[in-house]
């Protein structure tokens, strides 16, 4: 791996990954490696048409209205903003589980609104979601062996043992004992299911995850528990991360850049630092101002 004139780190495979200066915990210069854009939103919207109005001027919901987003492996994008302000629809826009009314979505560049089957199951390979409540994203007849070992049958990867041996690695990898392989989701805590969750998502080795407020659920204890979990494995697994919560407290301690949404617009995008010391926008300050210990943090 070298580096250019520009600060850029060129791989073995000559991809060119960004390279960013930041501070780490002891006040040294660290750097953390950006990767290419793997999922960019160009213009995306996303309308819903209301019961209400009339034939001829029917009231239209603009879920998301025109958002423009790139999401880079290495990197953890806060996606902040008050309920019902498009956040959840961006993500199931981002992951391919809705289809955007306008804009495109472009996977490696090219795009994901019309992909064939080899780009289908590329694009679910490398992009993978946990949702917000584990309690309903996990099938409560499935053990959780078979949870982990079902995008593995459908991708067809490996044999029954590779596929065995996949999922113990899995379970080591956020925390569960083997034990755990055989039970049910109901039988374990909610902290131990979305662990679970975590696992599944990064069954196939993704570059990029999509996290619905997946710690909305949890206890506040078990949610640390699960946000440390989920920073470390950023930086194990090299992984680009699109956080999304309306608790601004969280996204500040997991996020790289920030985006605030305000009626399914972007309405600031920043670092941590700038969105939090040195809001541009009234809206932001609004959110800020519901939790006034975040400006002394």
């Amino acid at each position: 791996m070298t580096t250019d004139r520009a600060g850029s780190v060129r791989a073995a495979d000559g991809s060119v990954r960004e390279q960013e200066n930041l501070l780490n915990t002891t006040g040294r210069a660290a750097v953390r490696r950006v990767g290419d854009p793997i999922v960019e939103l160009k213009g995306v919207q996303v309308y819903h048409r209301a019961r209400t109005g009339g034939i001829f001027k029917p009231n239209i919901v603009k879920a998301v209205d025109g958002v423009d987003l790139q999401v880079r492996r290495g990197e953890t994008i806060g996606l902040v903003g008050e309920s019902g302000c498009g956040k959840s629809t961006l993500a199931s826009v981002i992951v391919g589980l809705q289809k955007p009314t306008g804009g495109d979505v472009l996977f490696k560049g090219k795009s994901a609104l019309k992909r064939n089957a080899a780009l289908r199951k590329d694009f679910g390979s490398d992009v993978s979601i946990i949702f917000q409540d584990p309690a309903t994203a996990l099938n409560p007849r499935m053990t959780v062996q078979d949870i982990l070992k079902d995008p593995l049958d459908v991708h067809g990867i490996g044999n029954k043992s590779g596929r065995d041996r996949r999922v113990r690695d899995l379970l080591g990898l956020v925390g569960l004992p083997v034990s755990a392989a055989d039970a049910l989701p109901s039988q374990i805590s909610g902290g131990q299911r979305q662990r679970v969750a975590i696992a599944r998502a990064l069954a196939l080795e993704p570059k990029i995850i999509v996290a619905d407020e997946p710690t909305s659920a949890l206890d506040v204890s078990v949610r640390a528990q699960v946000l440390n979990l989920l920073s470390d494995l950023k930086e194990e697994l090299y992984l680009g991360m699109v956080f999304i919560s309306h608790d601004i407290q969280t996204v500040r301690y997991v996020s790289d850049r920030i985006c605030v949404m305000n009626k399914g617009k972007i309405v600031e995008e920043g670092t941590a630092a700038q969105v939090f010391d040195t809001p541009s926008q009234d809206y932001t300050r609004t959110l800020l101002g519901a939790a006034p210990t975040l400006l002394h943090v």
